[in-house]
């Protein structure tokens, strides 16, 4: 009998596809509350009022003792962003051990694919920008994936997207948020203190060693966990790189007789702070740019900043995913799930250029508060989202029939015992390989 070739985007069990089922929609909520979060945050920021939101941005308040004294907005970038890197840190964590990153087969396209989407957007902005001067430090914007936005993109366009899609996607995304950690905390630290960063390692190990012993009490943990994100920002290094290590801390793998893990239980607790509150507040101070007008927009179009992330964003995430997704099929011989095709993948690429979060605010760290550049940065990611969207979106509806039949294929539930059926198929023969 000749072997199976493994099935690239083939369905998780059916435990690991309710569990991503309950994720994609506190994200796709997320992103709608982001995506009007920063939709105020522009039309504010150039609107005749546009005084008061930049007053209100540079408000600053926080013990100046502990150079804490930091900005609305610097507290949006600097202290509410380190929950949803928590959050994300949780994620990694429990995909990486219980998780589809697990298992080599099915972890090998999701990674390839990021890397992919990080290479050739970073590729495509050097290009652009040789000879730019300060402009090249901007080159890992377009690298990133912002999921919420994403996964509210297809809320909207694909309600019927097949399951397998949604979990490429969203396993993307987890690695690519890994990549971009990894980017800022080598690439974007100027300035390294070593007595905090060594300091920082004492509440962190306090948090690992309780939260190891299964110990829940908040007013143990959160004042440890205040203390490292304090600690990593007086270093230099950019203090949401403390909430993935203390994401990481955080035990998956439950005890016997325990009920859900730790890192399950902290995420179900974090995920709406993050997306409801710490996500939209960025949002809103950091998409807060002034175009100035027309001719303001069409001047930002000409700059090499803008051009190199927005071709980053359209063009290389879609030749970057879609190309290390085919090397992957090519070399090891896998296939494609029966019910899908090449313009799946090229679509979902498409989508994966929706860069927001992240995106601004390496942006941020690449050029600074108030600079043209950084202006005009912003506009690029705003711009390089919305066209990837449009662009995806027309990609994808094309092949709306064909998702809506496996949709309603995935969910039919003949005796309706909660499980649908396809998934007690998939139990009664063994989870299919790939």
């Amino acid at each position: 009998m000749e072997p199976v070739n493994t099935r690239l985007f083939s369905r998780a069990s059916w435990p690991e596809a309710k569990r991503i089922a309950d994720l994609l929609r506190l994200e796709t909520v997320g992103g709608v509350i982001m995506l009007i979060a920063a939709v105020v945050g522009l039309v504010w920021a150039n609107s005749p009022w546009a005084s008061i939101y930049e007053t209100l941005r540079s408000v600053e308040i926080g013990p100046e003792s502990l150079h804490l004294r930091l900005s609305l907005a610097e507290w949006a970038s600097d202290g509410l962003l380190v929950i949803f890197f928590f959050v994300a840190g949780l994620e990694l964590k429990r995909e990486f051990v219980a998780g589809d990153l697990r298992d080599p087969r099915r972890a090998a396209v999701p990674i390839a694919a990021a890397f992919g989407g990080v290479l050739v957007p970073a590729l495509i902005y050097t290009a652009v920008n040789l000879g730019g001067g300060p402009a090249l430090s901007g080159w890992a914007i377009p690298t990133a994936t912002d999921i919420a936005f994403a996964l509210a993109v297809l809320a909207v366009i694909g309600r019927c997207l097949p399951s397998a899609l949604r979990t490429f996607l969203l396993t993307l995304a987890v690695v690519d948020d890994l990549i971009a950690i990894v980017i800022i905390a080598l690439f974007y630290t100027d300035d390294l203190s070593l007595l905090p960063l060594l300091l920082m390692f004492v509440p962190l190990a306090l948090f690992t060693v309780l939260v190891q012993r299964r110990i829940r009490s908040w007013w143990l943990l959160i004042p440890l966990a205040v203390a490292t994100w304090a600690l990593m920002h007086a270093s230099g290094v950019h203090a949401t790189v403390a909430g993935v290590l203390l994401g990481f801390a955080v035990p998956v793998i439950r005890r016997s007789g325990e009920g859900p893990g730790l890192a399950e239980m902290f995420q179900h607790r974090w995920q709406p702070l993050s997306a409801g509150v710490a996500v939209p507040v960025f949002a809103f101070f950091a998409a807060g740019v002034s175009i100035g007008g027309l001719s303001g927009f069409i001047t930002s179009l000409t700059d090499s900043v803008t051009l190199g992330i927005v071709l980053g964003l359209l063009v290389g995430k879609t030749i970057g995913i879609t190309a290390a997704t085919w090397l992957v099929a090519r070399f090891t011989k896998a296939d494609l799930d029966d019910d899908l095709a090449w313009i799946d993948v090229v679509g979902l690429s498409i989508l994966a250029g929706i860069g927001f979060t992240v995106s601004l605010l390496v942006s941020e760290l690449s050029f600074g508060e108030g600079s043209a550049d950084y202006s005009n940065a912003k506009v690029a990611v705003l711009l390089g989202s919305v066209l990837s969207a449009l662009i995806a979106t027309v990609v994808l509806r094309v092949r709306n029939r064909v998702y809506r039949r496996i949709f309603e294929e995935e969910n039919r539930d003949a005796d309706n015992d909660g499980i649908p059926d396809v998934h007690q198929v998939d139990q009664g023969r063994g989870d299919r390989s790939g």
